[in-house]
């Protein structure tokens, strides 16, 4: 305290050592140790923060080891020359491929890869012939997405992203079936890490009607008789497996159905990556095929592989 009082003019200002001072390269130091959103507030602080703030061994330590295979995935003029810095920013934003089916990005705050395939992309039964399914454009907000996921299929954690989007902009609604079921795959160089794989579906058909959202579930049947079976395995033998009443039985007179009119994301399982394989081969299906009875009125949007880790719900933001 004496120091510092001592390095006051007498006008009271500093003539000491302050924050423009400190090295840029013990600036850079720090740097590692903080997340990319802190080191882009603390850049504006001065010139050594700033110039940290750019440099390529600080980013490059926030990329994932498998980052050259996502570059890989876009046409190389458009990462040819950037710098670290500039390679994050253009990874954190989504990547498609398999002809726009499937996007992959890197988590702003982590770096962490995450994956998002769309019903496109999965082989859906009888989704050709219109009696049963079609598909519909939309630009829908996912405001409101429950996540769901506990052992006994009830409803464990609500969360609202506020500014998110469905990353896919048509989704598959099936109008009326008796065999349910959907399945699909991906092969990709996840990182090591343990990822969760959901489903994102919607009970009933959305609508804009004089620029209010508007859901219908003239078609909404049968998903509150049997259970819809969820399921993943990895070509590394590991598999997880669970079941969920995608419509509530009972009716709260004032809230009515809480998973209606809401996408709600149905958390089928974790898997772990080790990195001992190069690539990981991820299979995963729902399906109710009890033929006693139809059932219909759901949109299907895309599967989420996730690091489980940014399922804390005190993470706020992180997800994209």
């Amino acid at each position: 305290m004496g120091a510092s009082l001592s390095s006051l003019g007498t006008n009271g200002s500093t003539i000491g050592p302050g924050l423009g001072d400190i090295p840029e390269s013990c600036v850079a130091c720090v740097f590692l140790y903080l997340t990319p959103p802190e080191i882009c507030n603390l850049a504006r602080l001065n010139r050594a923060f700033r110039g940290a703030a750019s440099s390529d061994a600080v980013w490059e330590a926030k990329l994932p080891p498998n980052y050259q295979d996502l570059l890989e995935l876009m046409p190389p003029e458009r990462y040819q020359n950037l710098s670290k810095k500039d390679i994050f920013a253009l990874l954190s934003r989504p990547i498609p491929f398999d002809d726009g089916n499937k996007e992959v990005w890197l988590d702003r705050v982590t770096g962490k890869v995450c994956m998002s395939i769309s019903a496109k992309a999965m082989l859906i039964t009888g989704i050709d012939d219109r009696r049963y399914w079609n598909w519909i454009p939309t630009e829908e907000s996912s405001i409101g997405c429950m996540w769901t996921g506990s052992d006994l299929g009830m409803l464990n954690l609500v969360r609202r992203f506020e500014h998110r989007k469905l990353r896919f902009h048509v989704v598959a609604y099936l109008q009326q079936i008796w065999w349910f079921e959907v399945d699909g795959e991906v092969k990709f160089p996840f990182p090591a890490d343990i990822y969760t794989l959901s489903f994102r579906l919607h009970l009933g058909r959305f609508s804009k009607r004089l620029g209010r959202r508007v859901c219908s579930h003239e078609h909404t049947h049968g998903w509150d008789i049997k259970p819809v079976s969820f399921e993943l395995s990895t070509s590394d033998g590991q598999q997880a497996s669970r079941e969920f009443c995608l419509d509530e039985t009972e009716h709260d007179d004032t809230y009515g159905n809480h998973k209606r009119g809401y996408w709600v994301d149905y958390n089928v399982g974790e898997f772990i990556v080790s990195g001992a394989e190069r690539k990981t081969e991820v299979r995963f299906s729902m399906k109710q095929i009890d033929c006693t009875h139809s059932k219909g009125g759901l949109c299907v949007d895309s599967v989420f592989i996730i690091p489980s880790d940014l399922k804390d719900p005190k993470r706020k933001g992180v997800l994209k």
